[in-house]
């Protein structure tokens, strides 16, 4: 993101090979990855909070899915991890602060200026929000419209938000593996 970024906080690249993994969590219900990915992202999140170089967040918001969704998909996969992350760091988890108000149809495979498209107005929060440091929780960021979007719902109480996630997708170029 060039314009106000928001910090992400990730183990891995999604490029790596833990791409594959975060997949099959998403779209084949393979949780047994799962453990780990956590573990290895709460151990980041540790390292940068005892560094000084990110903010220990009050609560964890998992990024929801459209109940059309959830209803195909079966379970949200923001919300396990976010879950097992509340447990492992002891963190209140809210579910019910950001709602998914539009049915989009699924980012993957669209470009850049699609997704942003796609996803104008999906988010809304319901009700006022009573914390100033907060955490998104998603699976992976690539371009950033996801988190963006939910933030700009955020955006009229103004609160410090990051991004946990297992795994997120470089600009081009970037790569640590290039």
């Amino acid at each position: 993101m060039k314009h106000n970024p928001i910090p992400v906080v990730a183990p891995a690249s999604y490029h790596s090979a833990l791409g594959p993994l975060v997949g099959r969590v998403k779209y084949q219900q393979d949780f047994a990855p799962l453990p780990a990915l956590v573990r290895a992202l709460s151990c980041r999140v540790r390292t940068l909070a005892t560094a000084g170089l990110i903010c220990w967040p009050q609560v964890l918001v998992p990024v929801p899915l459209h109940p059309a969704r959830l209803q195909q998909r079966g379970f949200n996969q923001a919300w396990v991890i976010a879950s097992m992350l509340s447990q492992e760091l002891a963190l209140p988890l809210v579910d019910s602060l950001l709602l998914r108000v539009a049915d989009t149809a699924p980012q993957a495979g669209l470009s850049g200026k699609a997704r942003r498209r796609n996803l104008a107005k999906a988010f809304a929060v319901s009700g006022e929000l009573q914390w100033q440091r907060l955490v998104l929780v998603d699976d992976v960021v690539t371009t950033g419209t996801t988190i963006r979007e939910a933030a700009r719902a955020l955006a009229p109480w103004s609160p410090d938000i990051q991004v946990w996630c297992l795994a997120r997708a470089e600009a081009p170029g970037l790569s640590h593996s290039s």
